[in-house]
């Protein structure tokens, strides 16, 4: 604890708790309603960047992407209103993702409350069910202690959003109080028998497969993760920012036998990702003869755990210590499990089934098949790249062959599956990565969300290669619309758009692409330009991607 008092107007005092937790950036869209906030960011010393959008939601994504990235807390800034109702799908995403952030409303002036003031709006009731926290910050004197408080809670396991808002007048109002020390929740320790008895089933396993999500990142648990993963020999399968943490072509990922490696486990253990439709609901085994594999379900906090899968064993806590006690329960075994046979089938079904890719990867069809763009982009790609996905059927292809070398590299919607981020993901990239490679691959539909936010990667100077799946549909609902009554209708987009002419409007640069030759030289082109780029590819409607699941 520090005995330091800070002093100021309430929008200082925000900056400097904010600041305390690690903020460099504040994510906003002009607004009266939070001028003191801006104030706070230009006289703090050093000033607070200030990074100002085309259109709310793409603040607010930013800061949830900053959140995933970073693993503190992004933060945007909101006027109040219409601002704050603009971000309500981002911060929706981060609470089914987990990302930490935290939202700072506008809010109408308490001393008009109730007259009908410009704006006026009751904010907290509308975010509360899809917030960690949402709550009024009624003076300036809560304001040291409430934006401290929400941060703590945002960066706390589970992670996710929390929303306040400030009443105008109390903004401008000034206070003092003791100063933010910024200090992070100490780990909680798992139940020691809990990840014994998860050793155990390991153990006695034929046929195990591990799986890691995105709370093994967000819990800064990837190192321990691929311990457990080279010592014990497990095969393993990643998904969402659990991507990279086993690096891509690494032996035991096992991403493209995934069907196999489900279907006929004996055990599968989960790690930092709900059991919902992304993963069968948590209901494995059963293919080809094989019985209905036991699940274990690890997670970083009590609530995380699957309420509806029948569990064999469940553990929560630290995820570092969950799995370094695994490596050290299984060390303490009486008998090494061998899982190389297992382990060889499934790399033999990998090694096919990269064969059968080569083919796609490599499609000489026209119109241009999307899978030949990432037959492109692959070679491409560099080991620091942080990939972007934003989109249906174009970024789905994408999950199939793009497997990052390391972690946090990888941002995609999560299990609510929001299009729209794509442009505040690419903006929260480039900040927090500076030198790395930044690619946002786009879906025709996806890119009328946010495209128009090109300008502030403009403004912003934030060069960033904006690849586009461009088959003039909605395609990820004209194929099961036409599968289930034989027609589609509110499924078609302009037919070959030219979205590059929209970005060069806009100050950045980019082409159009209808030969899949010209993908490859396109894309050196974008990479090479230093300026917001768009490659957009025309792509075959009829080309979907082969989906087991509509998320239902």
């Amino acid at each position: 604890m520090t005995n330091e008092e800070i002093s100021g107007h309430a929008g200082e005092l925000a900056v400097a708790a904010a600041r305390a937790h690690g903020v460099e950036t504040m994510f906003t869209l002009s607004g009266a309603h939070v001028f003191p906030m801006y104030d706070g960011a230009v006289k703090a010393d050093p000033p607070m960047r200030l990074l100002d959008v085309r259109h709310e939601q793409t603040a607010a994504f930013a800061a949830e992407a900053t959140g995933k990235l970073t693993r503190t807390p992004g933060l945007a800034v909101l006027t109040a209103g219409p601002g704050v109702t603009n971000g309500i799908s981002a911060i929706a995403q981060a609470q089914f993702a987990g990302s930490p952030m935290v939202v700072v409303g506008g809010r109408a002036p308490a001393n008009r409350w109730g007259t009908g003031s410009l704006q006026e709006l009751d904010h907290p009731p509308l975010i509360a069910p899809v917030s960690k926290l949402a709550r009024t910050l009624h003076t300036a004197g809560d304001v040291l202690g409430g934006i401290d408080e929400a941060f703590r809670v945002a960066g706390s396991s589970h992670r996710g959003p929390v929303f306040v808002d400030v009443p105008m007048d109390e903004f401008f109002s000034s206070a003092s109080g003791p100063a933010p020390t910024g200090a992070r929740p100490a780990p909680v320790e798992p139940d020691a028998d809990a990840v014994a008895r998860i050793a155990g089933l390991l153990a006695a396993a034929s046929r195990p497969v591990l799986v890691l999500g995105t709370d093994v990142w967000a819990d800064r648990a990837e190192d321990a993760a691929l311990r457990l993963v080279e010592s014990t020999g497990v095969p393993t399968l990643t998904n969402g920012m659990g991507r990279g943490i086993v690096p891509g072509r690494h032996p035991l990922l096992v991403t493209k036998a995934r069907g196999q490696a489900l279907g006929q486990a004996d055990l599968v253990v989960v790690v930092g990702t709900p059991l919902d439709f992304r993963l069968g609901y948590g209901a494995f085994g059963g293919k080809d003869g094989a019985p209905e594999a036991q699940v274990v379900h690890v997670a970083d906090s009590p609530e995380q755990l699957s309420g509806h899968a029948k569990l064999a064993a469940s553990v929560s806590g630290d995820l570092s210590l969950v799995l370094d006690g695994l490596v050290a329960a299984l060390e303490r075994a009486p008998r090494r499990p061998d899982w190389s046979a297992w382990v060889s089938d499934l790399q033999a079904t990998v090694a096919s089934a990269t064969e059968r890719d080569r083919a796609l990867l490599g499609a000489e069809a026209d119109p241009i098949h999307p899978a030949r763009i990432y037959g492109e982009l692959l070679p491409r790609l560099a080991d620091d790249s942080v990939v972007i996905g934003d989109g249906g059927d174009f970024v789905s292809f994408a999950g199939k062959f793009v497997e990052p070398q390391r972690p946090g590299g990888w941002l995609d919607p999560g299990p609510y599956g929001c299009l729209g981020a794509g442009l505040g993901s690419a903006i929260a990239a480039r900040l927090a990565r500076p030198s790395a490679q930044v690619t946002l691959l786009l879906g025709d539909g996806a890119a009328g969300f946010s495209l128009m936010d090109v300008d502030t990667l403009v403004r912003h100077d934030l060069p960033v290669v904006m690849v586009m799946g461009n088959n003039s549909a909605w395609g990820l609902e004209k194929g099961p619309m036409q599968m289930l009554y034989g027609y589609d209708v509110a499924a078609d987009l302009g037919q070959r758009t030219g979205y590059d002419d929209v970005v060069k409007s806009l100050g950045g640069a980019g082409e159009t692409v209808t030969d899949p030759r010209q993908i490859g030289p396109a894309l050196d082109r974008a990479y090479a330009s230093g300026v917001p780029y768009l490659v957009n590819v025309i792509t075959d409607v009829d080309a979907a991607y082969p989906r087991n699941t509509f998320g239902i």
